[in-house]
C-alpha cells in the first residue's frame, strides 16, 4: 500500500504572483495533472504514456502537504479525483521540502509514500512504480533517483513513512532545512542515471518553474494529443 504524497507548499516565487499549483496546463491545474498521472487518469504524454492515462493507479490515496492557505483552491483544483485525499497542513510555513516530506509522512496512512512534487507534470507512474517495489527490500528506508550521477531528486522518491518522518525531524531539530539532511539519516537505496534511462526519461523530472516552463509544458501536452 502506497501513498501518493503531493508537495505544493512552496511559494512559487519565480512564477510571479499566481500559485503554480494550480497554474493550468492544457486547462488543467498543474497539481491535478500530478494527481491524475499517479490515479492513471491523465493525457497520455510521456513518458509512461499509457500508465498515466489508462492503467491502474500506483498509490491508494494522496496526501497533499501545503499551506492553509492554499487548501481551499488545491482541493477545488483536485475536486473529482478519483483516489481519497487527505492533507497535511505546514502549521508552520516555509520550512521548504523537508519539513513538507515530514508531514507528508506523517498524515499517510499507508507504510510507504511516493513523494513527488507539484510542479512535476509529467511525472511517469511506472516509474515510480519500480521505485516502490525497490522499497520494499529489506532494510531500505528511502528510494533516491540520482541523476547524472551529480542530483538526488529527492522530491520524486519513495520514502519508508515512520523512518523518513522521524529522520526529517531529527535533522528539522538540529537546524537543517535541505532534504539531504534526511537521506542521510536513512537507509537509501540509488537508483543510477544507467538505472533511470532504462526505466523512463528525462521529462519524468521536468520542474514548472516558470512561465516560460509552462508553456513548453503547454506544448508536450498539445503535441501528445496530436499524436493521440
Amino acid at each position: 500500500m502506497t501513498t501518493g504524497a503531493i508537495l505544493a507548499g512552496g511559494r512559487s516565487t519565480r512564477f510571479g504572483d499566481a500559485d503554480k499549483a494550480v497554474a493550468p496546463i492544457a486547462g488543467v491545474p498543474m497539481i491535478r495533472r500530478v494527481a491524475d498521472r499517479l490515479a492513471g487518469a491523465d493525457d497520455p504524454v510521456p513518458p509512461g504514456a499509457d500508465r498515466a492515462s489508462g492503467g491502474d493507479p500506483v498509490v491508494d490515496e494522496f496526501v497533499v502537504n501545503c499551506r492553509p492557505d492554499q487548501r481551499e483552491a488545491l482541493a477545488e483544483a483536485l475536486s473529482g479525483v478519483t483516489l481519497p485525499v487527505r492533507w497535511a497542513l505546514d502549521e508552520e510555513p516555509d520550512l521548504g521540502p523537508l519539513a513538507g516530506i515530514r508531514n507528508a509522512c506523517r498524515a499517510a496512512t499507508d507504510p510507504y509514500a511516493a513523494v513527488v512534487a507539484c510542479d512535476m507534470p509529467f511525472v511517469d507512474p511506472s516509474f515510480l512504480a519500480a521505485l516502490r517495489e525497490l522499497a520494499g527490500e529489506p532494510d531500505v528506508e528511502a528510494v533516491l533517483p540520482r541523476l547524472d550521477d551529480r542530483w538526488f531528486q529527492t522530491t520524486q522518491a519513495v520514502y519508508a513513512t515512520e523512518p523518513a518522518a522521524e529522520a526529517c525531524d531529527r535533522a528539522l531539530d538540529q537546524g537543517e532545512r535541505k532534504v539531504l539532511a534526511m537521506v542521510d539519516r536513512v537507509r537509501e537505496a540509488v537508483v543510477d542515471d544507467e538505472a533511470i534511462r532504462s526505466l523512463t526519461t528525462d521529462r519524468t523530472f521536468a520542474n514548472v518553474n516558470t512561465r516560460a516552463d509552462l508553456d513548453e509544458a503547454e506544448r508536450a501536452v498539445a503535441a501528445a494529443s496530436d499524436e493521440a
